[in-house]
């Protein structure tokens, strides 16, 4: 229906009812199609799919005011009803677009928030050069054609922004999405053909006429159809990742914005005459202190994923404890405040009994479970000076600050009672004599618990002392 109602268009009488009556059906029809998808499929953020309906409803509404009054009452005022008509599309189009990416990314997503800025500032410095600036100013011009000369210029640049915001932002990119993106760039495409047939002065006469109404009337339907295709209930889900990833397109975009104020002013000086000056430094300013600002926050996400890199180094992807080499750094640390301080300090190796019968059992997934249980379950009976750590396997290690082997092994007692699933763990608890390594003191409480294991398991046995600590 979409496509025969476009190629009718053109065997239809030019300015006749019928070729009016035709072209506003279109619009209606876009605008009916995007109603019912969105009443069909029930997609997130219902709310932007209306407000795109709306837009392209008054926007073609446009068309039938203006023939009303050019044909009916046979006036030609300026600026006419049928502008503001026409004009509703930018503001809907811009609101759903608006509410469509706060769904996507969340209303806070600073990064595609600057890098659209930042291309639409660049456009915004073209538009201004190209197409504001003749059209201000000039004396055969009046205010409120002066006014009109912005208002579609400036409504273009928010698209722009909205839609680069959509493109670069996270999210799911199926047909729908596709389909609204291409209606969107459909509608700035007729826009800048428009301003390029007004700036040149040309006179695109019926054929030309009825081509540009076709472009837009391809937007009003892409809207319709991007709202039936079922894809339609992803595009407004929240993105896995909502931040924008500075991959090589949007490099090349970002830097071909940048380069447009010097590029327009390298123009004007070719030209013999620099005639938009103060714009394009008010546009370089902007495009400097936006590219400054992406850079900042590049730096902060790589120092924020430094952070985290360091932080899994660190940490047991499973119990969350802190792992082996977590360990290793803490213990001479904490070697070093006993010794400041003259305290006792322990260390126990914790070994779950007969884990690999359990594997074999019940499976490894349950194994997994009964690590990450048994991990969250002791920690839970240990002090708050104590720490825990995945050592390796089913083997943990306890740093048991202040403690001697009896206040050691009435802990481990605790943690033993707390073990989940109804599993039990050998222990040895080696207790620092002043002098010995971290190596040497974990060496000493590996043992005890092999002697644990060796002596009927679901014990704890505690290393021997040492010479130093023996005539201590």
């Amino acid at each position: 229906m979409a496509t025969l109602a476009c190629v009718g268009y053109f065997f239809v009488p030019a300015d006749t009812w019928a070729q009016t009556g035709l072209a506003v059906a279109i619009g209606y029809l876009g605008a009916a199609g995007a109603v019912a998808g969105v009443r069909r499929w029930r997609p997130a953020c219902s709310a932007a799919w209306y407000w795109f309906a709306a837009g392209v409803f008054l926007n073609s509404t446009g068309q039938l005011v203006e023939v009303w009054i050019e044909r009916v009452l046979h006036a030609y005022p300026f600026p006419s009803p049928a502008n503001y008509v026409y004009y509703a599309l930018y503001p809907c189009l811009i609101t759903g677009m608006t509410l469509l990416g706060w769904s996507r990314t969340g209303v806070r997503n600073w990064a595609s928030m600057v890098d659209a800025t930042t291309i639409a500032t660049g456009f915004g410095l073209l538009a201004w050069v190209f197409v504001i600036h003749p059209a201000v100013g000039r004396p055969d011009v009046g205010v409120g054609a002066e006014i009109w000369a912005m208002l579609y210029p400036c409504g273009d640049l928010l698209m722009i922004a909205m839609v680069v915001r959509l493109m670069i932002g996270g999210g799911a990119r199926g047909a729908s999405f596709r389909l609204l993106t291409a209606a969107l760039l459909t509608i700035l495409a007729g826009d800048i053909g428009w301003a390029v047939i007004d700036r040149l002065a040309l006179d695109p006469g019926p054929l030309g006429n009825q081509v540009m109404s076709t472009v837009f009337f391809a937007a009003y339907l892409l809207f319709g159809l991007s709202a039936l295709h079922p894809s339609v209930r992803e595009v407004g889900q929240r993105a896995v990742r909502a931040q924008p990833r500075l991959n090589l397109p949007l490099l090349v975009a970002l830097t071909a914005a940048s380069l447009i104020a010097p590029g327009l002013l390298a123009l004007q000086v070719v030209q013999g005459k620099v005639t938009d000056g103060f714009a394009i430094a008010l546009g370089s300013v902007a495009l400097f202190l936006l590219v400054v600002t992406r850079m900042s926050q590049l730096l902060r996400e790589v120092e924020a994923q430094a952070r985290q890199l360091r932080q899994l180094a660190r940490v047991d992807e499973l119990t969350g404890l802190p792992n082996r080499r977590a360990w290793s750094q803490e213990l001479p640390h904490a070697l070093e405040r006993a010794t400041r301080d003259g305290a006792l300090i322990a260390v126990a190796m914790i070994d779950l009994d007969y884990f690999k019968r359990f594997n074999d059992e019940y499976g490894h997934q349950a194994g997994d479970r009964l690590l990450k249980s048994a991990a969250a379950a002791w920690t839970g009976q240990l002090r708050a000076v104590d720490q825990l750590a995945r050592y390796g396997g089913e083997e943990f290690i306890a740093l048991l600050p202040t403690s001697g082997a009896a206040e050691a092994c009435q802990i481990l007692d605790r943690l033993r009672a707390a073990t989940p699933a109804g599993q039990s763990f050998s222990a040895g608890v080696a207790v620092w004599d002043g002098t010995e390594t971290s190596d040497e003191l974990i060496g000493r409480a590996d043992e005890a618990l092999y002697a644990a294991k060796n002596a009927g398991r679901r014990r704890t046995e505690v290393a021997a002392e040492t010479a130093t600590s023996a005539r201590a």
